[in-house]
């Protein structure tokens, strides 16, 4: 009997092994060629590449020497370092806008400075084609290196297409294309990819909700005129030098760009503002984020001393170490006269009173101080890595925002009752206690984080489990062609029908003409009869 029974149990084992492996789809390694940029992107991407990894997937990342934090990890991935013959600092650049940004909001923000900040952005947009003119350069012309890619036998390429280095190398390769993606270098990926009705769907750097009064709408209407017509008069077309240059006289930048498979969009619906969308793509919003591991022992013991009272997480993100002096003086000034512990990611000269209560570290583990149930409140620029670990782990934000899209994200975290936002460039000290008072003291921001924590993680399969199954699908299928729009291939005026209206304006046109002709004539007509009985 006993042996019966284990015999039982052995053949429902082995039943149940082999309908789990029927049903999962066969994954073959697949050979990726991934095409980065660095910063906050890549350090938000390794994540993924780490997950492909330990999947067994092949991976060869393609990069400039001197991008920022990217270095060779033959552990992780093998590495083709472009060395480049110009050398540009991406940190000045935005040096350059941070200051222009804290200028333009010293006043507060008008519709006029709206505007100013948008043409910063794109100003950052053409340096980024001047960096990209070399970048490109050193790849096309390297026949060398274009073999090596052919032979490689690469079968997709994943690329953050920030740059459109990645959707250009695929275009030239014919290989299937996915994006890890959030921003084009003209803007939200969204723009482009997707319907976006001007009436709801607020434009990148506009500061605007989805709730939108009629001088909100006109605001955000000629804010998208003026956006359209910086890239067709300007950035487009230098894009379309290069492409015109190395793919052929019959491409532009804008239909490679649109010619991904899938769109892995670094967004979630909790924190975005509902929108269209279009079946290619694919929302991983928040897909860095994981559960909280224990700290390194100074950090620990940092954290413990702050008892009943807490821990405060400032961090400015990866491009910003420090701000003007006078800002970072008002800064500590408030963290000196709160009870909490405060940890600050800070790498600038030490600023004068700096509180006995605050840490000041280069670096800080961001995700497990997040997590580590003493934190109560996360002072961010407004990232969108930071954002989605204080989401995740259910911390509320005091938003800090200093340029780019992270006025837009500071916004959505407050319409969702999150946040609370200050603005640097006018903020003194008293301003930076009430919101700390606020955020900690009170229970709205608190509760609000956490109804959201609950909606972010209520999902059926993990954000990070979905952008590995749609690379593998890609992979799989040879690409994804039946999930992209055919929009990309229309002009404009077929696009928004402008052809059809006008023909219908004109058939409208003859049809009124011709009755009114003819009613002319009835008339005539009827006119003599009268006149002949008469």
């Amino acid at each position: 009997m006993e042996e019966s029974g284990w015999k039982s149990r052995g053949s429902a084992v082995f039943l149940l092994s082999t309908i789990i492996v029927a049903s999962c789809p066969i994954i073959q390694a697949a050979n990726v060629l991934v095409v980065p940029i660095g910063g906050s992107h890549w350090i938000n991407m390794r994540h993924l590449l780490e997950e492909l990894k330990l999947r067994g997937h092949n991976l060869t990342v393609l990069y400039f020497a001197g991008t920022g934090f990217i270095i060779e990890s033959p552990d992780l991935y093998q590495s083709i370092v472009i060395q480049l013959q110009a050398n540009f600092e991406i940190i000045d650049v935005v040096g350059i806008i941070l200051r222009n940004t804290l200028q333009i909001g010293q006043n507060g923000w008008t519709f006029m400075d709206y505007v100013k900040s948008q043409f910063e952005v794109q100003k950052f947009a053409v340096n980024c084609i001047e960096m990209l003119d070399v970048g490109i350069a050193g790849i096309f012309e390297n026949k060398a290196l274009l073999s090596q890619l052919q032979k490689a036998n690469f079968d997709l390429v994943l690329t953050d297409p920030v740059l459109s280095t990645g959707p250009m190398l695929a275009h030239y390769l014919k290989l299937p294309l996915v994006y890890d993606v959030r921003w084009l270098e003209t803007g939200d990926a969204h723009f482009l990819f997707a319907p976006s009705p001007l009436s709801y769907v607020p434009i990148s750097n506009s500061h605007l909700t989805d709730k939108m009064s009629f001088l909100q709408r006109t605001q955000n209407f000629i804010q998208s005129l003026i956006h359209l017509s910086i890239l067709e008069l300007s950035v487009y077309p230098r894009f379309n030098e290069l492409c015109h240059r190395y793919l052929g006289p019959d491409t532009d930048i804008k239909t490679i760009q649109l010619s991904a498979d899938v769109l892995l969009m670094r967004v979630d619906f909790v924190f975005e503002f509902p929108r269209p969308t279009m079946p290619n793509i694919v929302y991983i919003g928040g897909f860095q984020c994981k559960p909280a591991q224990p700290l390194a022992a100074e950090f620990e013991e940092f954290v413990q001393s702050s008892g009943k009272h807490g821990l405060i997480v400032l961090s400015l993100g990866s491009l910003v170490s420090y701000l003007p002096k006078q800002i970072t003086m008002e800064i500590a000034n408030a963290f000196a006269q709160v009870p909490q512990k405060v940890i600050w990611k800070y790498d600038g000269e030490i600023p004068l009173k700096i509180g006995n209560n605050t840490l000041l570290t280069k670096w800080i583990p961001q995700n497990d101080l997040l997590g580590h149930p003493n934190t109560r409140v996360f002072i961010s620029h407004g990232g969108i890595n930071g954002i989605y670990e204080a989401i995740y782990h259910g911390v509320p934000v005091i938003g800090m925002p200093l340029f780019s899209d992270q006025f837009d994200n500071v916004v959505k975290l407050e319409s969702r009752g999150v946040a609370k936002m200050l603005n640097v460039a006018t903020m003194h000290s008293t301003d930076l206690l009430q919101a700390l008072n606020e955020v900690i003291n009170g229970t709205f921001y608190q509760d609000n984080m956490k109804k959201l924590s609950a909606l972010h993680r209520d999902q059926p399969v993990s954000p990070m489990e979905r952008a590995v199954f749609w690379i593998e699908y890609v992979a799989r299928h040879k690409g994804a062609g039946h999930l992209r729009s055919e929009s990309y291939r229309l002009p404009w005026y077929v696009y928004y029908c402008v052809d059809v209206m006008v023909f219908l304006l004109i058939m409208f046109f003859m049809v009124t003409v011709l009755v009114i002709v003819a009613l002319k004539k009835l008339c005539r007509i009827a006119c003599r009869r009268k006149q002949k009985t008469e």
